[in-house]
């Protein structure tokens, strides 16, 4: 079954006259970023949009969303007045499966205890035309590249990893369920249009390199907030002897350095995927403008005058590299790792091995990673850590079943997991994570910050390959160098690991029994969507309220956030899950996890109508009750991770006026402004120190809230002593009218007479 194929065809069919319209008005050769997005306008472009400057309205081919923010993203698409969706759309069930005794067991146990918000999620599919992807089918990335993710296309998708589609050629761009909203009813999508970072890959990766070790460099190069405003184009020689799923990995990880996404041009390794995944029309309507798939000749062999920013890497000379921990930019190439794991004193035992997530879990990954399997069998090595394997899809788990793959990690000693995000985003019931002991983990996932895996803020997380956490995962050592060094076997001799193998595609090709698919009903007007109002994981949205027309006076701070402060500590993941859908419910993990910035604590702030410290939800409850409205500062980067909206709607919720930060993350920020908040940055970020924790705090010039004009912060403190800053903004016209009527939301109801 191939998805979608009407719509594919006219978007093939209305490509070349697009870009080629492109080329006029910008009067230059393109990138394929540049063909992608001026192809996908809402309306057509009169001039050449300037980069990192214009806000541009765009219209995505589709909509992808993962479980735990479908929920909130459907129950505000419920109050939009729509019948239908506008563009194709899925849902995904992957979030809320727990890993805890193996596939199986954990499936059986997720349908029971999440029936309710599986129930709601497939009769709202069922009701709008959305396609519905059932508890055990898959992890949202990997079915969307296996089925949906076509070259030269546009899409959204309500997860930061989105990204991963730029695999197949695709601009692909996580976003929140407000975004998603927009796009569903037929809205414009609005973006501030890019700059460009060009990747040109030479030479060919060999021995323990792999794809992975390729984005795990760049994390290191750009850091965590080098690539935000930007999209991440890769290309040259290099790049063309990728397979597709090894670029999707790249790609998916472009997330962990803050790009808009990633993505590489169509070639050989691309037509063979769609070919091996059943979709032979797509592939050949592809050849048929492959030409323009791709950036143009022109920009790529003198990438300097097309790219804001230029990285070249020699894929025959790169490293195998190991990044962390508690943070996916800290790269170490591999032969210097020990002598860091000792210089730091990270805990030298590794404790578990866990491979597949979103970004390492297809049929190659899964291969390699046996290869290496299979040589502990064979070479009569004890596995001395714990080792886990989440396959992406049901088809590559099924497959992968079939080829003996699976078998291999048995015999290992490893346990295969659902196929679900399960340990990468806290879903891991990891026996004894709340003792919270030092202990070491590595994983071929894509973050590891603190407490994100398993609750333990004293877990070093370390990112790898699936063929690299494997050997360590045999070795049980970090101070292990499977290029170098030998182990000894139960025999006691000294044997050494060979290099992994892999397969691209399965001899075989792939198979599956039942894929997991849901087609939603074709007239869904007699179904009914009942949300129980005594349900503590559902909860039907009340609209926020719209600005009073005032500037924001009297304020108090929530919240002053140290240091790195993601959406994972703004809104935790983990079993905070089970809340995605009851706002009011999981707003009691607002900012649990930031570090007061005051006392060095976490979850700890001074409620300054009674002085006494308490939890930052309770806090925050309290000056909501009294009709106090707050604010949350906060440091660089702010908002960096996941995409989940949560983090934006929670302070909104709980009475948060506005959040005043160094810098912010994209995602975050959009989110914020999406839900009617007030996103701010220092326009002096030393003014940061001048925030003290029982200021009263008034901001002012919303009267006359324009773009491009900062807004003033008075900070009244508690010794009579005033101070009195700037704060810059980057709202433009429309988004200005979101913060006015209350949200984003609240003017798609208005323009859909929806009351």
């Amino acid at each position: 079954m191939v998805f979608d194929i009407d719509m594919i065809k006219i978007v093939y069919t209305e490509y070349l006259q697009k870009v080629n319209y492109a080329r006029e008005i910008t009067k230059k050769p393109l990138t394929l970023t540049e063909k992608i997005l001026y192809s996908h306008l809402d309306t057509p472009a009169k001039e050449a949009y300037k980069r990192g400057v214009d806000y541009v309205n765009f219209k995505p081919d589709r909509v992808a969303m993962q479980d735990a923010t479908a929920q909130m993203a459907l129950l505000q698409f419920m109050q939009g007045g729509k019948k239908r969706t506008a563009v194709p759309s899925t849902v995904h069930c992957d979030h809320l499966i727990q890993a805890k005794l193996g596939a199986k067991q954990d499936l059986s146990i997720a349908g029971n205890n999440n029936k309710e918000v599986y129930d709601f999620l497939s009769s709202v599919s069922n009701k709008y035309g959305i396609g519905f992807w059932k508890p055990g089918a898959g992890i949202i990335h990997q079915v969307v590249l296996e089925n949906y993710a076509f070259p030269g296309g546009m899409m959204i998708g309500t997860d930061s990893h989105t990204v991963n589609a730029g695999g197949l050629g695709m601009v692909a761009i996580g976003v929140g369920g407000a975004d998603a909203v927009d796009v569903m009813t037929g809205m414009p999508w609005e973006l501030k249009f890019p700059k460009l970072i060009g990747v040109k890959l030479t030479g060919k990766l060999s021995g323990w390199t792999s794809a992975k070790d390729v984005i795990l460099k760049v994390a290191g190069i750009l850091t965590v907030k080098g690539g935000t405003g930007y999209i991440v184009e890769y290309f040259g020689n290099g790049a063309h002897s990728i397979s597709a799923t090894g670029k999707g990995t790249i790609c998916n990880m472009g997330a962990e350095i803050g790009a808009t996404t990633s993505l590489f041009g169509y070639d050989n390794k691309m037509e063979e995927y769609l070919r091996g995944t059943g979709r032979k029309e797509v592939a050949d309507k592809a050849n048929e403008i492959a030409e323009e798939l791709t950036g143009d000749k022109e920009v790529y062999e003198s990438p300097e005058k097309y790219f804001d920013q230029i990285i070249e890497i020699n894929l025959s000379e790169l490293e195998p590299h190991i990044n962390g921990p508690f943070t996916p930019d800290r790269a170490t190439p591999l032969s210097k790792f020990a002598g860091e794991v000792k210089k730091n004193g990270w805990p030298e035992k590794l404790e578990v091995g866990l491979i597949g997530s979103c970004t390492n879990s297809s049929y190659e990954d899964l291969t390699r990673a046996a290869s290496i399997a299979d040589q502990a069998i064979s070479k009569k090595l004890k596995v001395v850590s714990e080792y886990t394997v989440t396959p992406g899809s049901e088809q590559v788990r099924f497959t992968a079943e079939r080829d003996g793959l699976l078998e291999k990690f048995e015999k290992m000693g490893g346990v295969v997991l659902a196929n679900a995000c399960g340990p990468c985003i806290g879903q891991w019931a990891r026996y004894g994570a709340d003792k919270h002991e030092k202990n070491s983990i590595m994983t071929s996932f894509n973050r590891n910050f603190a407490k994100r895996n398993d609750g333990n803020p004293n877990t070093h997380a370390f990112v790898a390959s699936p063929e690299l956490t494997t050997a360590f995962a045999i070795a049980g050592d970090l101070t292990f160098n499977p290029v170098t060094d030998t182990l000894t076997n139960i025999d006691g001799k000294q044997v050494k690991l060979e290099e992994p193998k892999g397969m691209e595609m399965p001899v075989k090709g792939f198979s599956v029994g039942d894929a997991g698919f849901q087609e939603p009903a074709s007239d869904g007007k007699k179904i009914e969507v009942v949300v129980n109002p005594n349900s503590e994981r559902l909860q039907i949205l009340t609209p926020f309220e719209s600005w009073d027309g005032k500037d924001f006076n009297g304020l108090r701070l929530l919240i002053k956030a140290k240091g790195k402060c993601t959406t994972d500590h703004i809104s935790m993941a983990g079993p905070w899950l089970r809340y995605r859908g009851h706002l009011d419910n999981i707003s009691n993990n607002l900012l649990i996890g930031a570090v007061n910035f005051f006392n060095d604590k976490t979850n700890s702030v001074k409620d300054l109508t009674t002085g006494i410290y308490g939890e930052v939800p309770a806090a925050a409850r309290n000056y909501k009750k009294q009709g106090i409205g707050t604010i949350v500062a906060g440091d660089e980067n702010y908002g960096e991770g996941s995409s989940r909206e949560h983090a934006a709607m929670e302070p909104r919720h709980l009475g948060v006026k506005a959040v005043i930060v160094k810098s912010f993350a994209r995602i975050h920020e959009t989110n914020l402004k999406k839900q009617g908040m007030l996103a701010l940055t220092f326009a002096d970020k030393e003014d940061y120190n001048k925030i003290r924790e029982d200021d009263i705090i008034d901001i002012k010039g919303l009267k006359e809230f324009t773009a491009g004009k900062n807004l003033i912060v008075t900070l009244r403190h508690s010794d009579g002593s005033d101070d009195e800053i700037e704060v810059s903004h980057s709202y433009n016209e429309n988004q200005i009218e979101w913060f006015k009527a209350g949200s984003a939301l609240n003017l798609i109801r208005k323009q859909n007479d929806v009351l």
